[in-house]
């Protein structure tokens, strides 16, 4: 077969002999899932082996070979190897030269090397045109016809023709290429699937130290103070009271806690007069996490549902509700129908109800699936307008809950305020910021600012006298 020179590399597979014949370099898991998925979608698949008779385990219908004949058989080689294995290709420099080299490779930590694998590969075989691919997608998911595992699979290299050519494999399998530039990105998609849940690393720190806090103040107040003061053993509050109480504070700071940014850039933007000054680090990691904030705060709100379905049938309240019962039944008393009480209990429960249902909403939408359904507008709308919704009703939801008791100084333990208190200082800080950004004289400002305008500078100024300054 003759080797393919530089400038007869096509844009698109044209010839049916190079789109049917593919050859993989490796025997090993991955190989076999990818050349068993190619044979299925009609390519003729040559092995590469350093022990071609010991290769029993290949899918029917793909030819095992040793590299240097296998290389002959197409001009497009997966290479399924480790980055140490690569030394021997050096010794097959005429048969690679001019043929297209796919590294599928991944390393055991992130950066582990000076250089990506395949940047290594392409110094070693300087005559190849190499291209990153494959190595996002897991042969467990080429198995299973990547209808449960992600379709997306990166490709990068520094030569059009060589990288289209693999994206048109990519294709032909059923999966959704991404063209990720030259080979500098391959760093870069090497450590992609090494990341442990990159953009949830704050928003689950974060949960766990609100969480811990929360748990701690908690147990001051419900626990070790009845005991110290009167001796009250309440420690069965641990299993239903006390996370009935974490998760609905939690599920509401950190429903704020994903509009606070916002506010605060807002603020930046006003004091500096421009859009065009980067945010600090910390707030712009804080923007990108917000929907990790939000998908977690509705975990604890739908926590915080069902602990409360289950409390009629706790045996403290169908206790105490008897004990009730026979002390009235005895002292033949009963209590009168309190009509305020009623109105601040139905408001209390229905602010509840319509707050955790546009919080799923919310969560609904951020779904890419629904996301990719609706445009920018729309998307802003549910995201920015009910949101801030749904932050009014779950904090109108717990100042109704508290009431007068936030005010009445027997609620307080040790000079504790009640925690539902601390629910409230992170929300109201929201919206008393977010009610001052929106009056007119603000919210005139700043949208002027997002569109362009900068305050104190010459092309402003010229701006406004309808001017050209350049």
């Amino acid at each position: 077969m003759e080797k393919t020179s530089p400038d007869a590399l096509p844009l698109t597979m044209t010839s049916s002999e190079e789109q049917e014949t593919v050859c993989i370099f490796g025997t090993g898991d991955f190989g076999r899932s990818l050349g068993l998925k190619m044979l299925q979608c009609g390519y003729s698949i040559v092995f590469g082996s350093r022990n071609p008779q010991m290769s029993s385990l290949l899918p029917s219908g793909a030819g095992v070979l040793s590299y240097s004949e296998a290389a002959q058989k197409s001009d497009i080689i997966i290479i399924a190897l480790h980055r140490e294995h690569y030394d021997f290709l050096t010794e097959l420099t005429e048969v690679l030269h001019g043929k297209i080299l796919v590294d599928v490779s991944n390393n055991l930590k992130i950066n582990q090397y000076p250089e990506s694998n395949a940047e290594y590969l392409a110094e070693l075989m300087p005559g190849a045109y190499v291209v990153k691919a494959f190595n996002t997608i897991s042969a467990w998911a080429l198995q299973s016809g990547a209808l449960d595992a992600s379709r997306q699979v990166l490709v990068c290299g520094n030569d059009s023709k060589a990288k289209h050519r693999v994206m048109d494999i990519v294709r032909t399998l059923g999966l959704t290429p991404l063209d990720q530039g030259s080979l500098m990105a391959a760093s870069e998609i090497e450590n992609y699937p090494l990341q442990l849940f990159p953009m949830w690393k704050f928003p689950f720190y974060l949960s766990a130290v609100l969480c811990v806090f929360l748990f701690l103040y908690c147990v001051i107040r419900d626990i070790i103070y009845p005991y110290v003061y009167e001796k009250k053993d309440s420690t069965f509050r641990l299993a239903i009271s006390i996370p009935n109480r974490i998760f609905p504070i939690a599920a509401l700071t950190l429903l704020a806690v994903v509009y606070l940014p916002g506010v605060i850039a807002a603020i930046l933007q006003l004091y500096r007069g421009t859009k065009y000054r980067r945010f600090p680090d910390w707030l712009d990691h804080w923007m990108l996490c917000r929907k990790q904030l939000g998908l977690i705060a509705l975990g604890f709100a739908f926590l915080h549902v069902l602990y409360t379905l289950v409390i009629p049938i706790r045996y403290y309240v169908r206790w105490w509700i008897g004990n009730q019962t026979v002390s009235q039944a005895i002292s033949k008393k009963e209590n009168p129908f309190n009509t305020t009480y009623a109105w601040l209990n139905d408001s209390y429960l229905a602010l509840g109800i319509l707050g955790f249902f546009l919080f799923v909403l919310l969560g609904i939408t951020s779904l890419p699936s629904v996301s990719n359904m609706v445009n920018w507008r729309e998307f802003r709308f549910v995201q920015s307008k009910l949101g801030y919704l749904t932050l009014i009703l779950c904090t109108a939801h717990t100042l109704v809950y508290g009431g007068k008791r936030f005010l009445n100084p027997a609620s307080l333990r040790w000079y504790l305020p009640s925690a539902h208190v601390i629910a409230l200082i992170i929300p109201c800080t929201v919206l008393v910021i977010k009610f001052i950004l929106i009056l007119p004289c603000i919210d005139k400002t700043l949208t002027r600012i997002r569109q362009g305008w900068e305050r104190n500078t010459k092309f402003s100024q010229s701006a406004l006298n309808a001017k050209t300054d350049i």
